[in-house]
């Protein structure tokens, strides 16, 4: 069933007047362009290219520039939005004059878009935080560290990847902000050049990363931080990735949306004039999910 914005009503009526949560960036590129009511906003999270075997990492690819290509006019033609909500690559590390080659199709193609206009928002995940200028100043991608706030349709959208609220412990928590911070990067760069530094942190990826199945403890997680973040902030929609379990949760508040996991089930989203909606890409098409069975993951 195609979710329309039935929040309408519930979420005109919250009041205005709380503070906004913080966030790194509200909506602003080269041309400072706001989406407006009749622009789609496209978004998908957690591709992690180069994760599984090189014929997986590539397959995931591959259907990314086939659904961007399906979507190239509203996104380029329509003046659309391109959001990728984080962990875009399974590893990233950039390095002053060195980038992993993985995901050179896609690269290709958001260069292309953004050449010709189109508004992309990169959000950092857990991993892939460590960028310097690679996708700003040679792809034309705007990098948001952590989370942005957009206005569409007549309505707040806060995205971020998510995984902030996934930690319960303060050991982890100041972990994540360890890795998240640019002098952690600089260390790491310095006393590890490219090859080694890449290999390092695809061991320790493959040694202590998960196998990629959702855990439900993450996903109740986030779905009770983006239920607090509807009631106690002025966010109209709510966007994580992270939890890997695709959602769209209609609440008194607003509407919590979890982009799922492209690598492992090609889920995405739409935002249009109709509301959000979540699809499956699969046989070369989208489809709504709630149209389709669960589907069995593809193999991590």
């Amino acid at each position: 069933m195609h979710a329309r914005y039935a929040l309408g009503c519930a979420a005109r009526a919250k009041n205005r007047h709380r503070p906004n949560e913080r966030t790194d960036a509200v909506v602003r590129n080269r041309s400072n362009r706001r989406p407006t009511p009749d622009h789609v906003i496209l978004l998908l999270s957690d591709l992690h290219l180069g994760r599984g075997t090189a014929d997986q990492s590539r397959s995931a690819e591959r259907d990314v520039v086939d659904l961007l290509r399906a979507h190239e006019a509203e996104i380029v033609n329509e003046r659309g939005t391109l959001v990728l909500n984080g962990d875009v690559f399974h590893e990233f590390i950039e390095y002053r004059h060195l980038v992993p080659k993985v995901g050179a199709r896609l690269t290709g193609l958001l260069a292309d878009w953004a050449d010709r206009g189109a508004e992309i928002l990169y959000l950092a995940g857990n991993r892939d935080p460590w960028h310097i200028d690679f996708f700003e100043t040679e792809i034309g991608v705007q990098i948001v560290p952590k989370s942005i706030t957009l206005g569409a349709f007549g309505q707040r959208i806060s995205i971020s990847h998510g995984d902030e609220h996934a930690y319960t412990n303060r050991l982890s928590l100041r972990f994540e902000s360890i890795v998240r911070a640019p002098w952690a990067a600089r260390l790491y760069r310095m006393g590890l050049p490219g090859d080694s530094g890449f290999a390092l942190a695809r061991w320790a990826s493959r040694t202590f990363g998960t196998d990629g199945i959702p855990d439900p403890v993450v996903a109740r997680d986030l779905s009770a931080a983006a239920y607090h973040q509807l009631e106690a902030t002025d966010a109209d929609v709510v966007v994580f990735g992270h939890s890997h379990r695709e959602a769209l949760e209609v609440t008194p508040h607003g509407t919590y949306i979890n982009l799922g996991y492209w690598f492992g089930a090609r889920t995405f989203a739409r935002i249009d004039v109709d509301g959000p909606e979540l699809y499956r890409w699969t046989d070369g098409a989208a489809r709504p999910l709630a149209t389709l069975p669960v589907a069995a993951p593809l193999p991590t």
